[in-house]
């Protein structure tokens, strides 16, 4: 035991310094009032907890919310799909292939991928040119600073963990399984509904939550695709913390967001444990 206890000391000290600490000090922090444009002032309030239930607050929360949602939708029915083939692909050398493709957009820096969709969005860019070569004859069109736009840069930075979860938990899947259940009548739709998709339940519903928790924060992703119209949970903070310098607010937007990410937690795990049992059944 003792050797066991030796041997994860390690993980005990990084999670102590560099997990438990932080919110402990976020938590504390979110308790305290602003005293001046940079100092805080250790007195017990509530009343930044309060402030959050005013309409523009409360509203930046159900609208991140949504965003969120919509993002890891349209995530989860392209990742889903593509994970699933991949690893149903018998050709070894092109499933290598795909997988490398799903892999290489981790290698640039994800300001550079973002900057790369503004230069094909914005209004002189190549999609209004290739409208332009089929027949548009319009004013000039910009898909940029809009809702949309922030959703297709939302997926496409987070496209890569969706694929990749699914993947993993597909390319476990017994094809034996399926054989038996075709041999018993399934068709194949029924048979995916009733034994692949519990079974790799697993694999989405963590891609689902690699996708759905970064999404409320991803701050430069809605104020470069959005030109700042579009304000999300992590914009919030940051302009606390940048431009108003309101650190204890900024702390309890924090830990209200942390709330919501262990509730979507909780619900994730709710779903895992119920896929896996009716996977189990079958």
């Amino acid at each position: 035991m003792k050797k066991g206890f030796f041997a994860a000391l390690p993980m005990y000290i990084f999670t102590l310094f560099f997990v438990a600490v932080p919110l402990i000090y976020l938590a504390a922090l979110s308790f305290m009032e602003r005293n001046g444009v940079w100092g805080v002032d250790a007195s017990f309030t509530l009343d930044n907890y309060r402030r959050i239930s005013e309409p523009a607050y409360y509203g930046t929360f159900i609208f991140s919310l949504k965003l969120s949602l919509i993002t890891t939708l349209v995530t989860a029915l392209i990742g889903y799909p593509f994970g699933y083939l991949m690893s149903r692909c018998e050709n070894g050398r092109l499933r290598a292939c795909m997988l490398f493709l799903v892999i290489l957009p981790f290698w640039t820096n994800a300001l550079v991928r973002i900057y790369g969709f503004i230069i094909l969005l914005r209004g002189n860019g190549l999609l209004y040119s290739l409208l332009k070569l089929a027949g548009y004859g319009g004013e000039q069109l910009s898909f940029l600073y809009t809702q949309p736009a922030v959703i297709l840069g939302m997926v496409y930075a987070l496209l890569p963990f969706m694929i990749l979860t699914v993947y993993s938990s597909c390319s476990k899947l017994d094809p034996t399984v399926l054989e038996a259940a075709r041999d018993l009548g399934a068709s194949g739709f029924k048979g995916f509904v009733t034994v692949t998709l519990p079974l790799t339940a697993d694999g989405l519903l963590s891609g689902i939550m690699l996708v759905f928790i970064p999404s409320m924060g991803l701050f430069f992703i809605s104020d470069l695709m959005g030109g700042g119209k579009i304000i999300i949970l992590g914009n919030l903070i940051k302009n606390q913390i940048m431009t108003a310098h309101d650190y204890p607010f900024a702390a309890a937007l924090s830990v209200m967001m942390l709330i919501m990410m262990l509730v979507c937690l909780g619900a994730v795990r709710l779903l895992l444990g119920g896929g896996r049992k009716r996977g189990e059944t079958r």
